[in-house]
């Protein structure tokens, strides 16, 4: 399938809080409201997170160490954006090869105050190669309900 044809998955969602507080959550605060059901490791998961800064890694560590990388920073831009590769196949695996990667982009909107609009963009699932569309629907779903996870977490880190 050539490059662009699978339309990225787009959702936004705002939160109450300065888009330097909304990024940290989302970053530095991921084990916070990253639900472990998408994760491998489930209920024997240790951590999860996104090292801050650019080449780090999204993370998952379960149990007795192991270590799995879901994709890499590709661009680290507080407290504006944060662009991850997605390593993660269509199977649900991890996908070792850079150039089978999707991407996520997730930007802060504000003018400085509270509220921010913050936006993830989830594109390129045509390098998954076959059943991109079905991975693409997958994630549609999936990056509503997270997001939904993350404003709640934003809530809750600001009462």
């Amino acid at each position: 399938m050539p490059e662009g044809d699978t339309p990225p998955v787009r959702h936004e969602v705002t939160v109450q809080a300065i888009a330097a507080d909304a990024f940290d959550v989302f970053t530095a605060g991921f084990a916070r409201w990253w639900p472990r059901e998408f994760t491998w490791s489930q209920d024997s998961l240790v951590d999860i997170g996104i090292d801050g800064e650019q080449g780090g890694a999204c993370f998952e560590i379960g149990p007795h160490g192991f270590r799995c990388d879901w994709g890499r920073v590709l661009k680290w831009d507080p407290p504006k954006r944060v662009v991850l590769s997605w390593q993660i196949s269509p199977e649900r695996l991890p996908e070792p090869d850079p150039s089978k990667a999707s991407e996520v982009e997730v930007r802060f909107d504000s003018d400085g105050s509270s509220p921010s609009r913050v936006v993830v963009e989830h594109r390129g699932f045509e390098r998954h190669g076959g059943g991109a569309g079905a991975y693409r629907a997958g994630m549609e779903r999936g990056w509503e309900y997270l997001l939904a996870r993350y404003a709640r977490a934003v809530r809750i880190r600001g009462s």
